[in-house]
């Protein structure tokens, strides 16, 4: 009995052994990240580190050659990994290897190393590729911009892989470097500050910094013929450009609401804390996009009016920390990033007439019948047809001011300040429960009835509507 006992244990230590050696194995990196929206949205078994993104672009074409190197870092083994990227590629590095690569579907660039990569390693990949993005659509999507004389990279929740290889999930942040070299006699604008501009006989180049991790769909360039206008405000460099393509009228008019910018920032200060960014702008286009997007650090706008507009730029600022500081952990937590700027969207709209935001809650909330599909829509999982619900907005919204009701104002700027403050991304559970915790009280009930159901909340206390 002695001698097959230790016979057994013999075996055990000699598969343990085994199996220690096939974990370390490497594998291939998963096709997506797990987003139940978007399954194919960003990769598995890296994480990007910093971007480097060089672009030649064709302004009257819509021409884009160019080239993304990236840092990454290892969570696995890696024989095999993916890459988000829609246009044509030309050829593959890894740490200046060439690399065999493949296309699995037009979204998914498929990359195979010349010598795997070890577990908790930092590589580098160099892709080459072209193509005119604004002809090319994924699932029914064609999200990149173009009108004649002018072309943007701008949209959500997918844009990267249309003018860049990405790992486009919001999970994966990263810093940027973007250089956009462009015809004589136009311009080319991204994110971040403008560190350099060279120009050539023919061609003038745009370098362009981000020196905070940045969702890949917040990433942006817009190429065209460009007034623009640059300052400081508490010594962050502001830069600010309007097409040309606008009547002069416009183009005033498009200055002047974007130049409501840094009053807006501090005014939200007085709210949220800090700025998170080192750059401060805004960009109007003349290409009729129907709305505007958060950018990191310079949202774009479509032609607006004047500064009586600047309820968007307070909804676009507000997402500089709601969005963009803090992310979405899955898309499925969207409301939190609309729900919050179309919240500091009222309050800086003296709460579009009322005497208070207490009162625009319950006539928003008297405005809807309990039978209307406004109150259909589940904030918390809205499903990816309803991302852009009128719901997502103006309920998320009135959720935050019910909230505030709820646990008091003061508890409610510490609940803000510490959400911003703490994380770069977030879920509906984890601000539910540092809610919790900074109030001290039991808010199931009240976040089922305001982000969980799909009936109008009952007008009681408890829900923040007394």
């Amino acid at each position: 009995m002695k001698r097959l006992t230790a016979s057994l244990l013999t075996l055990c230590l000699l598969g343990f052994g085994i199996t220690s050696a096939q974990a370390d194995d490497p594998s291939a990196g998963s096709s997506g990240m797990g987003d139940p929206y978007f399954p194919s949205d960003g990769n598995g078994g890296y994480d990007v580190q910093h971007y480097d993104v060089a672009h030649r672009v064709g302004v009257g074409g819509g021409s884009l050659t160019g080239r993304t190197t990236f840092q990454a870092h290892s969570l696995q083994a890696l024989n095999r990994f993916n890459v988000d990227l829609m246009l044509k590629v030309s050829s593959v590095k890894v740490n200046g290897v060439p690399a065999v690569f493949t296309k699995d579907s037009a979204h998914e660039l498929v990359i195979t190393p010349a010598t795997p990569i070890p577990d908790d390693t930092d590589f580098t990949v160099e892709v080459r590729y072209s193509g005119k993005p604004s002809t090319l659509s994924w699932k029914g999507e064609r999200p990149f911009l173009r009108t004649k004389g002018e072309m943007m990279a701008m949209n959500e929740p997918q844009i990267a892989p249309w003018w860049f290889a990405a790992n486009d999930h919001p999970r994966d942040k990263a810093t940027i470097d973007v250089r956009i070299t462009v015809g004589n006699g136009y311009e080319g604008i991204s994110n971040g500050r403008l560190t350099q501009v060279v120009k050539g006989k023919k061609w003038t180049a745009w370098q362009w910094r981000s020196a905070e991790p940045m969702a890949p769909y917040l990433a942006f360039f817009a190429a065209g013929d460009f007034a623009f206008e640059r300052g400081t405000h508490n010594k962050i460099p502001t830069f600010n450009a309007v097409s040309k393509k606008l009547s002069k009228t416009q183009q005033m008019r498009s200055l002047a609401l974007l130049r409501r910018t840094p009053r807006v920032i501090s005014w939200l200060e007085t709210w949220l804390g800090p700025y998170p960014f080192t750059a401060i702008g805004g960009v109007t286009t003349a290409i009729r996009t129907g709305f505007a997007l958060e950018n990191q650090t310079r949202p774009t706008y479509p032609y607006a009016g004047g500064a009586e507009g600047d309820w968007l730029v307070a909804h676009e600022i507000a997402h500089q920390w709601f969005g963009d500081k803090v992310s979405v952990n899955n898309w499925r937590d969207v409301w939190l990033n609309e729900g919050l700027a179309t919240y500091f969207e009222t309050l800086w709209s003296d709460n579009y007439g009322f005497t208070s935001p207490q009162q625009w809650l319950r006539f928003s909330w008297e405005s809807y019948d309990s039978d209307d599909s406004f109150w259909r829509v589940r904030l918390a999982d809205p499903g990816p047809r309803n991302m852009f619900h009128e719901a997502v907005y103006e309920r998320g919204a009135m959720t935050i001011q019910a909230l505030r009701h709820r646990i008091g104002t003061t508890d409610f700027k510490k609940l803000l300040r510490a959400w911003v403050k703490g994380r770069d991304h977030g879920s509906t559970e984890d601000f539910i429960a540092l809610a919790e915790e900074i109030s001290g009280e039991d808010l199931t009930s009240f976040f089922d009835a305001w982000v969980r159901s799909t009936t109008r909340p009952a007008r009681t206390a408890a829900n923040g509507l007394n």
